[in-house]
């Protein structure tokens, strides 16, 4: 398995467009806009592979508050899930953050994934909340 960053608008951006809506849009009927697409731009877009084949992805965002970055669409196959791939991941995508300087990782977790941030050192912040019809908490992590 290779951990690696991704360039916007490249072959595997759109493999992880294509993940992403698998899995996180989809089955909620949501689908993504040329605006959305194109306000990831500036995001650090991070991806696990078999290969070519990609196994999982993530995005940190750019924040208002200094030195945050914002955890945001983690997607691992249920096929995938339990088998370390996404710790993996979320590894990886703090030390990118530690290693530009930032001190926090924010996130808005559906409240199915909050077991999994927790066991890597997340805490929740805050009242739960409904977003994309999901229940969701936000989750915080100084690294």
């Amino acid at each position: 398995m290779g951990l690696r960053l991704i360039d916007h608008n490249s072959p595997e951006y759109r493999q992880m467009v294509n993940l992403r809506y698998n899995i996180l849009r989809q089955p909620l009927g949501l689908t993504f806009s040329d605006e959305d697409l194109a306000n990831e731009k500036d995001d650090i877009l991070l991806a696990s592979f078999e290969d070519d084949d990609m196994l999982a992805c993530c995005i940190l965002s750019q924040t208002p508050e200094h030195a945050t970055l914002r955890l945001r669409q983690m997607a691992v196959p249920k096929n995938m899930q339990g088998k370390g791939i996404g710790a993996a991941l979320l590894v990886f995508a703090e030390n990118i953050a530690r290693d530009k300087g930032y001190k926090r990782i924010t996130m808005n977790a559906r409240n199915t994934a909050i077991g999994f941030y927790e066991r890597a050192g997340y805490k929740i912040y805050g009242n739960d909340f409904i977003e994309v019809g999901l229940p969701h908490h936000t989750m915080e992590k100084y690294i």
